[in-house]
């Protein structure tokens, strides 16, 4: 008499086989899941350059604060000038940096030939004119000192704010780049030179006027909506601080991540409640 086979219960089977596929599904995801619904960034850190204050700040808010949560590991590298953040990139020393203007961007890649391109905008810094002995534009005397930043961008918006506040005009305002050559009349009779961005606080102590960055006033301790006799208007501005990084890297998703962040309400919220208008969100 033939001896009879246990069959398997197909029901049972195809539920042990679900379960099993599921199990295996979600732990992909735990594996793969940023935090955000979205894939698993690469845990190589992302070296970003920038400079202190308050690039450096508000990039160290993004590190503790939201930058775990999304799978992105952050190295910040802090430079104190201008020309080294851009020439790191284009060496491969960074991945990213955040520090300058569109202007200057542009003005860099066109020198340097580098495939430089903005990621983010990310926040606005008033320029400023400052001084020591003077509280107010109408207290200015004839022939006082002015240092301005040096670099062909920063002078430029130094010029246009000395337009702004009366103190000179200029051949032709509308022109995207001025130079000192393009001053049409200088009733004050002001004396102008330049230095080198990060020293122009220091100015102050030898000169009757200087016009400083904005990072740099706040480094040196400086209230720019306080402090500065004449402020750029922020309306219309188009001197935005950059996320930027070369162009082949422009797609990566840790640089795509970081410029969410940036963007966040909340970096939005930290720069309001942190710099009370010496700093302010990008539209």
């Amino acid at each position: 008499m033939p001896v009879p086979v246990a069959r398997p219960r197909l029901p049972l089977l195809s539920f042990l086989l679900a379960l099993g596929l599921l199990v295996a599904g979600l732990a992909l995801a735990s594996c793969g899941d940023s935090g955000d619904g979205g894939a698993k960034l690469s845990s190589e850190p992302l070296r970003v350059g920038v400079s202190p204050v308050p690039h450096g700040e508000i990039l160290r808010y993004v590190q503790d604060e939201l930058a775990p949560q999304a799978g992105l590991n952050l190295d910040i590298r802090e430079y104190t000038d201008y020309v080294l953040p851009n020439a790191d990139l284009e060496k491969g020393e960074l991945d990213a940096n955040y520090f300058q203007v569109p202007a200057y961007l542009k003005e860099t890649a066109k020198k340097d030939g580098a495939a430089l391109v903005a990621v983010a905008e990310v926040h606005i810094e008033p320029l400023g004119l400052y001084s020591k002995k003077v509280k107010s534009i109408a207290d200015i005397r004839v022939g006082s000192t002015v240092v301005l930043p040096a670099g062909a961008v920063t002078v430029s918006r130094s010029l246009k704010l000395l337009t702004t506040a009366g103190l000179i005009t200029l051949r032709d305002p509308s022109a995207p780049t001025v130079t000192l050559k393009d001053i049409a009349t200088n009733p004050e009779k002001l004396v102008f030179s330049t230095e080198e961005a990060s020293r122009t606080p220091r100015a102050l102590d030898d000169h009757d006027l200087a016009v400083i960055n904005g990072n740099y006033a706040l480094e040196a301790g400086l209230k720019p909506a306080e402090d500065a006799i004449e402020l750029e208007l922020v309306a219309g501005n188009p001197n935005v601080n950059l996320l930027a990084t070369l162009k082949p890297e422009a797609k990566d998703p840790r640089i795509v991540k970081l410029a969410e962040l940036l963007r966040s309400a909340q970096v939005r919220r930290f720069i309001d409640e942190t710099y009370e208008g010496a700093v302010v969100p990008a539209p």
